[in-house]
């Protein structure tokens, strides 16, 4: 187990309460509950004293879970990221979310299940509607998605999800992966190390996602933040021969040997750390850690 700054950040991780706040119909998958109880226990196993809450696709644009979870952690310890529907939310509802901790809205388009739609519209929308609130946008999508946002979203930074969607296989040379390269140099855009199991690897270590995730912390180590993706959704069975209204069970993952993986992967403690703490601070607007 490596030893992690005062004040460690898990800069993603979801809370499920199926018995106090029931989950949409149209999802994709039935999660098990794992609460704010369990999320603290992950937390001392792995020495963390912060996390960010991100709501997941299976509450859809019912934040109340998230906003409740974020009230029984408290503001020292928590910060959340909220989904809204950018063409029905209001100032004060805005406002609102960001006086309970909300920093940034995630745009999603990877948990399956949904309409059609023009995504790169939808996450510009959601910029337009964020601009001047104080909040980015945080985007769940493939790397050609991403590299299109990144270009065509200037009013507020963008933070993308899962190693900004690389997959294994894919070359760190291609268009797509340099142009988010670029954007990272560029100030405006963050990435989540996190997730890796998401990635398409095939090796047990994610040997092949190495290559990317040294290149964007190479061009950014200043906006790069570290996450667990706790408690894991996806595991078990195939999610496409499991009804939705089948309960899924949570991938078993060991989240220490991920933090053991980036630190071999950073090779430099002062980087590390920052990774680990400064910078999901300064991108979730964390109060100083006592």
């Amino acid at each position: 187990m490596i030893s992690l700054p005062s004040g460690a950040c898990d800069s993603h991780v979801h809370v499920f309460d199926p018995d106090h706040f029931p989950y949409v119909p149209d999802r994709a998958y039935t999660p098990g509950p794992a609460g704010c109880e369990a999320l603290q226990q992950h937390m001392a196993r792995l020495g963390l004293g912060r996390c960010v809450l991100v709501q997941p696709s299976v509450y859809g644009t019912d934040n109340r879970c998230l906003l409740s979870a974020l009230q029984a952690l408290g503001p020292q310890v928590s910060r959340g990221v909220a989904v809204i529907d950018p063409q029905t939310v209001s100032d004060a509802e805005l406002e609102a979310l960001h006086a309970a901790g909300i920093r940034a809205l995630r745009v999603n388009f990877e948990a399956g299940g949904g309409k059609a739609v023009d995504k790169l519209a939808t996450i510009q929308a959601t910029a337009r509607r964020l601009a001047g609130t104080g909040m980015a946008v945080q985007l769940y999508v493939d790397t050609a998605t991403a590299a299109a946002a990144v270009q065509a979203v200037r009013e507020v930074p963008l933070i993308l999800d899962h190693y900004a969607g690389f997959k294994a296989g894919t070359e760190v040379s291609g268009r797509d992966f340099t142009a988010i390269l670029r954007a990272l140099e560029s100030g405006r855009v963050w990435v989540k190390l996190s997730a890796p199991y998401r990635c398409g690897c095939r090796s047990p270590d994610h040997s092949e996602l190495r290559p990317a995730a040294e290149a964007m912390i190479e061009a950014a180590p200043q906006r790069m933040v570290w996450a667990s993706d706790w408690p894991h959704t996806g595991g078990g069975a195939d999610r496409a021969a499991r009804s939705p209204d089948q309960i899924e069970p949570f991938r078993q993952i060991d989240s220490n040997a991920d933090l053991g993986r980036l630190r071999a992967w950073v090779a430099d403690d002062a980087r590390l750390a920052a990774i680990l703490n400064a910078n999901p601070a300064t991108l979730f607007d964390f109060p100083s850690f006592a």
